[in-house]
């Protein structure tokens, strides 16, 4: 068990560096072939972010670790929320844009709904057996697609998007040190998601828990971690359009993107519980959405940021309790 706890954590330390590595290394070589900044951030530096859940999500689908893969998206959407606005509103309180409250939310909240759905195939199709299915998963990249198509037209249409998909820094390499970062990171990638499914499978193993339980909890906080950094730094410096924007970003990228293509891989069977913990999932965005509208204004106060804080914490009890 020791062991598996060792390489568990050296693969999400692969994960994060090869995710880092792979921006870097692609983002210089988009660059030298004068592709615009406006694109590159909304693409290479938007896919790299994703890249540990995306890793570990197809890692786990072809390794027939179908459990890992549904917890992983899931918890991760629910700490994304939870936890780390959660976190955010303590240190400070959120103020939203308009367009976060009326589109991004939204979207996000219908993401989860529709895995509601896909997930619940006897109560909404008479199927016996619940999962999501390789057409699911289709359907999910399909509307990942429209949502892409959707951001480029906002960002090229909204002068402060554009602004700050252009103000990132991409720093440029030769071509060969590029190729080279490129590489390193998606050996990183791979490694570190195969470390991080076979290990996280031992665990579950060897402790008697269930693949679901390791997902939702350990893999799933552990692919955040990248998420929770970058909303809390962006929270101390004042910057909340960044703080809500990487977490709704990253629950739309897992929902569409992240599932998407694992359930292409391979069909995802749900587990006994995974409806309860898709429905938090979707209560969760619900309450950010309600929340946003609480005495008339957009955004999240201390208060509410404990209220999420607290929420999760039951949440990880329920878990545990289930087993």
């Amino acid at each position: 068990m020791f062991l598996n706890i060792v390489f568990l954590l050296a693969g999400f330390v692969a994960l994060i560096f090869g995710a880092d590595f792979l921006v870097k290394g692609a983002a210089s070589i988009a660059k030298k072939f004068h592709i615009s900044t406006l694109v590159i951030g909304l693409t290479v530096v938007a896919f790299g972010t994703s890249m540990p859940e995306l890793t570990v999500g197809v890692t786990a689908a072809l390794r027939n670790s179908t459990d890992i893969v549904l917890g992983n998206v899931i918890g991760s959407n629910i700490a994304n929320i939870l936890l780390i606005l959660g976190i955010c509103a303590l240190v400070q309180p959120l103020i939203v844009k308009s367009t976060t409250v009326w589109k991004e939310i939204p979207l996000a909240l219908a993401g989860m709904g529709l895995i509601f759905v896909e997930a619940n195939d006897s109560l909404f199709d008479n199927i016996p057996s619940n999962a999501i299915t390789r057409t699911d998963g289709v359907s999910l990249l399909v509307l990942f697609v429209i949502f892409m198509y959707y951001i480029f037209g906002l960002a090229r249409n909204d002068r402060d998007a554009k602004a700050n998909a252009e103000s990132t820094k991409i720093q440029t390499y030769s071509t060969s040190l590029s190729v080279v970062y490129a590489f390193i990171g998606f050996g990183l990638l791979v490694l570190g998601g195969s470390l991080l499914v076979d290990n996280a499978v031992g665990i579950a193993e060897k402790a008697g828990l269930s693949q679901s339980l390791i997902g939702l909890t350990v893999v799933a906080i552990g692919t955040s971690l990248p998420e929770l950094a970058t909303s809390l730094i962006a929270t101390i410096k004042g910057q909340n359009d960044i703080a809500i924007g990487n977490v709704i970003g990253s629950n739309i990228f897992n929902t569409f993107w992240i599932l998407g293509a694992s359930s292409s891989v391979a069909p995802l069977p749900v587990a006994a519980n995974g409806s309860i913990d898709i429905a938090v999932g979707v209560a969760a965005t619900l309450g950010l959405f309600i929340f946003m509208f609480v005495n008339g204004r957009h955004r999240l106060n201390r208060i509410e940021g404990l209220v999420f804080v607290l929420a999760y914490f039951a949440y990880m009890g329920f878990l545990i309790k289930q087993g």
